[in-house]
């Protein structure tokens, strides 16, 4: 997400998360072309994924550990939301769940929720 003020409503990222990230990285990079570039996560790394030309970041593939360690393999979006708290209070009063507590991304925070149909989304309030 590196736009500094994405447009609230938008979808400003969308990650993979599964237990096996290189697996799914060079899946991806022979299907598709992406190159991959590793985060480092401590004694790990994930990866995002870069345009074959423009070398533009276009997704991010991440290990199943720390935080995301209780999330099911998945493509996670990450819609932007002008307030994180008020956001998850509606989520939840709407029959929804908060699955991951908010917790920051540099000045960022954001929290991952599961609708009443069960499907899981982040929701992202930029810095």
């Amino acid at each position: 997400m590196s736009d500094p003020k994405p447009e609230v409503g938008s979808i400003g990222w969308v990650d993979l998360t599964v237990p096996e990230a290189e697996t799914l990285r060079d899946f991806y990079r022979d299907v598709t072309g992406w190159s991959p570039k590793p985060v480092a996560m401590g004694d790990y790394s994930d990866y995002t994924m870069h345009t074959p030309e423009g070398d533009r970041a276009v997704t991010g593939v991440c290990h199943a550990r720390g935080d995301n360690a209780d999330l099911p393999a998945q493509w996670l979006i990450y819609i932007i939301v002008a307030d994180l708290d008020a956001s998850i209070a509606r989520c939840v009063e709407l029959g929804g769940k908060v699955v991951a507590i908010p917790r920051a991304m540099g000045q960022a925070r954001f929290c991952v929720i599961q609708d009443p149909a069960g499907a899981v989304a982040a929701l992202y309030q930029a810095a």
